[in-house]
C-alpha cells in the first residue's frame, strides 16, 4: 500500500543555549489509509517531536527541519504556514495526552467542536452543531446535546478524551495522530478508548499514527510498530513479528519491562542508565552505554545501519540475527 502520510530522512535540530540538540535524526516511516502505525519509545526519544514537527506544530525557529514530510504526496515542509494550517485542520486530526490542556476551559464543548468545521468545511453553525452531536453520540457521550453546553471541567477524564476524539473527527480527516492519548487514564478507560479508536478507524478508513511509550498498549491494536531511541528508529516491523522476534536490545528491554498478568510477584526488568544528551550524542550506537548485550565492539564507534533482517522487519544492529536471538542480554 502507498503511504498517505510519511516522513523521508526527516531531521529536527533544536537550538539551545548550550549548543544545537539533535532531536530527530534521519527518520523514515509511512502509514497507509486504514493502517495503524505505533511509534514507541521512552520520553525524549523524539517520537512526538518527529510527528508534531512534520505537521507544523513546532515553531521554527528555534527548531530547524530537514528532509520531507509528505501528506498525499505533498511535502508539508515546502508549504507556507497558511497552506500547512489548512491541511492540518482539514485532513489531519489530533488527540493529545491531556485533554484539560488541549481544551479551552473558558469555552463550552459545543463552541470548541464547531470552530474547525466552520472554518475548514465552510458549513453553517447549525450544521456544525448537528455534526458535533452526531459525533459525540458516536464516541459514547451520553446526553450529547447537554454536553455541548458543558465546560471541560464538568466532564470526567475519560469523557474529555472522548470529546477530543470527536473533535478530531469533525473535519473527516484522513489521518488521526494520537499522542499518548491514554496515558493519564485508568486501565479500564484506556481499553475503552483503544476499542473506540479501532471502531472509528474501521468506519472511516483513517490512517492512525499512535504515539506511546508502552508497547503493551499497541499489542492488539497496531499493524506495525516503529521503535525510536535517541531520535532514530532502531527497529520497525509488523506488530506480530516485533513481539515474536525482537531484534534490537532496546526493543527487548521495553518488552521485558512490561508487567504480566498472573505474575504479580515477578520483579519488573529495567533498562539501566539514562538516554544520551541530544546535544552530545555518541559517535556510535546511542544505546551502547546502556546495552546489556554488547558483543560487537563496532557499536561503540560506528552507527549500525537500519538493515532488513526479514521481510518488512528492520533493525539498527550489527548483530547477526541468529546469534543475537539465542543470546541472553
Amino acid at each position: 500500500m502507498s503511504a498517505l502520510f510519511e516522513l523521508v530522512d526527516f531531521r529536527v535540530r533544536m537550538g539551545t543555549r548550550l549548543g544545537p540538540a539533535e532531536i530527530v535524526n534521519g527518520v523514515d516511516w509511512g502509514v497507509a489509509a486504514g493502517e495503524t502505525l505505533a511509534i514507541v519509545g521512552e520520553s525524549g526519544s523524539g517520537k512526538s517531536m518527529s510527528v508534531l514537527s512534520a505537521t507544523g506544530l513546532v515553531p521554527s525557529p528555534p527548531a530547524r527541519f530537514e528532509g520531507e514530510a509528505r501528506f498525499d504526496g505533498q511535502d508539508l515542509l515546502a508549504l507556507d504556514e497558511k497552506s500547512r494550517r489548512r491541511i492540518r485542520g482539514r485532513h489531519v486530526g489530533f488527540v493529545f495526552q491531556e485533554p484539560m490542556t488541549s481544551l479551552n476551559p473558558l469555552l463550552t464543548i459545543g463552541r470548541q467542536m464547531t470552530e474547525a468545521p466552520r472554518q475548514h468545511l465552510d458549513i453553517s453553525g447549525s450544521d456544525a452543531a448537528t455534526k458535533a452531536v452526531e459525533l459525540l453520540t458516536l464516541v459514547g457521550i451520553p446526553e450529547p446535546e447537554q454536553r455541548m453546553k458543558a465546560y471541560p471541567h464538568q466532564l470526567s477524564g475519560g469523557m474529555r478524551q472522548r470529546v477530543m476524539i470527536a473533535m478530531a473527527l469533525m473535519c473527516d480527516p484522513e489521518v488521526l495522530i494520537a499522542d499518548e492519548p491514554t496515558t493519564a487514564l485508568d486501565v479500564t478507560t484506556q481499553a475503552q478508548i483503544l476499542d473506540l479508536v479501532q471502531r472509528l478507524q474501521e468506519r472511516f478508513g483513517m490512517a492512525v499514527v499512535w504515539i506511546t511509550h508502552d508497547l503493551g498498549v499497541v499489542a492488539d491494536f497496531a499493524d506495525r510498530v516503529a521503535v525510536m531511541y535517541a531520535g532514530r528508529i532502531v527497529e520497525e516491523a509488523s506488530t506480530r513479528e516485533l513481539f515474536a522476534s525482537p531484534s534490537h536490545p532496546y526493543t527487548r528491554g521495553l518488552l521485558t519491562a512490561r508487567p504480566r498478568l498472573g505474575e504479580p510477584d515477578v520483579e519488573l526488568a529495567t533498562i539501566p542508565g539514562v538516554p544520551p544528551d541530544p546535544r552530545r550524542l555518541p559517535a556510535g550506537c546511542s544505546f551502547w552505554p546502556r546495552c546489556p548485550y554488547r558483543s560487537d565492539a563496532r557499536c561503540e564507534t560506528e552507527m549500525p545501519p537500519l538493515r532488513e533482517i526479514a521481510s518488512g522487519h528492520k533493525a539498527r544492529t550489527f548483530y547477526e540475527l541468529e546469534s543475537y536471538r539465542g543470546g541472553t542480554p
